[in-house]
């Protein structure tokens, strides 16, 4: 297997990473691979073996994949997956699976796809990023032991209690929608992981994402919100509006974002922009 470096997040996967590598080791001859102990780790990696390297492996969750992309973009380096994260959602919208012999067939046979990034103020994003209720619910996810049903729980936690963030729009073309709503969502993929597709539309190789904008909705319509949203039902409706852009900016009275899934403060203004084909991915 040569010119591939394998990334670990030791802490994803529920911190048993040790399968992974045995099997790998078992099929490959000494496989350059790199246990990550921080995010300036897996940086100072990738920096040592950029040269040398054509694609690099990231096993992990969309924060692990996001790191490792953001020292490929607009380059020759292609990115490849191993998914071991909660949703995987960046995993599933790019036909990654949990099957080692698939992504040593897929390494060997080295066909590539160019797709779409975007930025949050210069802030690298692959999948989905976001503000309001999501963001929330990921700062108190982080609190917790990963996992879909610790998810489903603080997500429930937080609703009752979340006061909608109030949104002003600065592109003027867009200034219609200022107002208050649950959350706001940057999808440049179609979901956010474990199959909950909050922008069923969304492609990641248009120049554009999705801004989807979700106003808080009564008890009664969650049934409909979750059951739409896990068929990729989701539409434009009373709730819920759907804005495709290459590029918008925004002021929003919280810090509180996540990136692919990831913590963020971000601080208004915001600007997102669109970086076309600007990730080769191995397909």
């Amino acid at each position: 297997m040569e010119n591939v470096a394998f990334i670990i997040n030791p802490f994803s996967a529920k911190k048993n990473y040790a399968p992974f590598l045995n099997a790998l080791q078992k099929k490959v001859n000494n496989p350059l691979f790199y246990i990550s102990d921080s995010i300036e780790g897996t940086f100072n990696f990738i920096d040592e073996n950029f040269a040398t390297t054509d694609i690099f492996v990231a096993v992990g969750g969309d924060g692990t994949i996001s790191t490792v992309a953001q020292k490929l973009i607009d380059s020759d380096k292609i990115l490849a997956i191993f998914p071991a994260g909660s949703g995987n959602g960046f995993s599933n919208e790019t036909k990654f699976s949990k099957n080692l012999d698939e992504l040593l067939a897929k390494l060997s046979n080295r066909k590539v796809k160019e797709i779409d990034t975007f930025t949050v103020n210069g802030k690298l994003s692959i999948n989905v990023s976001g503000t309001g209720f999501d963001g929330k619910v990921v700062k108190e996810f982080e609190k917790t032991e990963r996992g879909f049903k610790n998810y489903i729980k603080v997500s429930i936690q937080t609703f009752f209690n979340y006061k909608p963030i109030n949104v002003q729009f600065l592109t003027e073309n867009f200034q219609q929608y200022n107002g208050k709503y649950l959350m706001l969502n940057i999808a440049n993929t179609r979901q956010f992981g474990n199959n909950a597709y909050i922008a069923p539309k969304a492609s990641k190789s248009d120049g554009l994402v999705d801004v989807v904008l979700v106003k808080k909705f009564p008890l009664t319509y969650s049934p409909f919100f979750a059951f739409r949203m896990f068929t990729k039902r989701l539409k434009d409706d009373s709730y819920v509006t759907y804005l495709p852009v290459a590029e918008i900016e925004f002021e929003v009275n919280t810090t509180n974002w996540h990136l692919d899934g990831e913590f963020n403060n971000i601080k208004s203004p915001v600007k997102i922009k669109v970086q076309p084909k600007s990730l080769k991915i191995l397909q």
